[in-house]
């Protein structure tokens, strides 16, 4: 006998939905899966009446359970990182937001080894190259525009570990600025942008292929001016970002963007702040002082939202359960497309033989029962 299996759930595959199914375990990585009667093992796992999905991949959350991802005490990070993990994210990307280049570079510096070590998966800048009239919960005054010695900063602080960059494309220089970070392997991403259609084109042909929370931190979609909402959501090279808080978007809108962008070209993302799993109360992101009141947070004195206090498995059971998407649409969504994008389908994403042994297992109201990331329960 060997490895750890979970058995008589329904398991959630590439292929389709195993029902009842069981998933292999050994040295942290998926053996084998199927149905029927499953293979003997040391430890199993009765997973019946639950669903087995992969591990959710978050491309863009600013920190949790208190502490934020621009902290540079590395005991921070990982609290944040392990909050969002008990509720099923086993991958995921700092994001950190505008600041200015020196700090951003010693912020960067500091998360660069917690990539190395693979707490975090890369580091996302939402920021400074950003438009000021639709800056969010972004201080205006640091943002500027990505000039060539910025960009070239912050790669050579990453090493490596800067895996996606949001950029507004009406920008002096946006367009090579996406040139340089789609040739340095980064993903270049549009948002927090006030661009019209026509500066939205000239970035996507550079290679920019992901929407950062499409309609929010946005000009707002027209019908003789689809902006960069019905620019980017229109454009089959682009993946586009949804906050499924119920929130930042209705329900409606989430269903007719998911719909029209398919499978291949949606996500799910938290943007959550470090309030995420902490309560309400009062925050601070990128010096800007938030209130979370009832679980949503705004900037203080005003009613602008400050990111979000989403976890991955509320975005997933929201999708299907307020928004009327399928389970396997949610796990491509939350999981496989996700995964892809930054490179890693033929890592983590999906429960198939060979890959990463990150796996959730949710009730019959889709909430975490249990999670196994690297093949370790959490």
């Amino acid at each position: 006998m060997a490895g750890r299996l979970i058995t008589g759930g329904r398991v959630a595959t590439p292929g389709g939905v195993l029902d009842p199914g069981w998933v292999l375990v050994n040295d942290g990585a998926i053996t084998a899966v199927g149905t029927g009667q499953p293979p003997p093992a040391e430890q199993v796992t009765d997973a019946h009446g639950q669903w087995v999905v992969p591990g959710f991949v978050d491309l863009h959350c600013h920190g949790g359970g208190g502490t934020a991802f621009t902290s540079t005490n590395p005991d921070d990070v990982r609290h944040a990182v392990l909050t969002h993990r008990r509720h099923g994210t086993t991958t995921t990307l700092a994001s950190l937001v505008s600041r200015p280049i020196p700090e951003l570079v010693e912020q960067v510096a500091a998360l660069r080894d917690l990539v190395t070590d693979g707490l975090l998966t890369g580091i996302h800048l939402e920021g400074p190259f950003l438009s000021s009239a639709r800056c969010g919960a972004h201080e205006p005054t640091v943002l500027r525009p990505p000039d060539a010695a910025s960009v070239d900063a912050l790669l050579a602080a990453g090493a490596g570990a800067i895996r996606m960059v949001t950029i507004a494309p009406e920008l002096e220089g946006a367009v090579p600025a996406v040139k340089r970070l789609v040739d340095a392997g980064v993903i270049a991403a549009v948002g927090h942008t006030d661009a019209l259609a026509e500066d939205v084109v000239p970035a996507v042909d550079a290679g920019a292929s992901v929407a950062t929370h499409l309609f929010n931190g946005m000009r707002p979609l027209h019908h003789r001016e689809p902006g960069p909402i019905g620019t980017l959501l229109d454009d089959e090279r682009v993946t586009v970002e949804l906050i499924c808080d119920l929130v930042h978007l209705h329900p409606t809108v989430v269903r007719l963007a998911a719909r029209h962008a398919g499978a291949g070209r949606t996500v799910l993302i938290t943007d959550a702040i470090s309030a995420a799993g902490a309560g309400d109360g009062t925050y601070e992101i990128g010096g800007l002082e938030v209130t979370v009141t009832d679980g949503v947070p705004t900037l203080a004195g005003g009613d602008s939202l400050a990111g979000s206090t989403l976890t991955m498995d509320a975005a997933f059971r929201n999708l299907v359960t307020h928004c009327g998407l399928g389970v396997l649409e949610a796990v491509t969504a939350a999981s496989t497309r996700p995964a892809e994008l930054l490179g890693l389908g033929g890592v983590t994403g999906r429960i198939a033989p060979g890959l990463a042994a990150d796996l959730v297992l949710l009730d019959e109201t889709l909430h975490p029962r249990a999670v196994l990331h690297r093949g370790e329960w959490v």
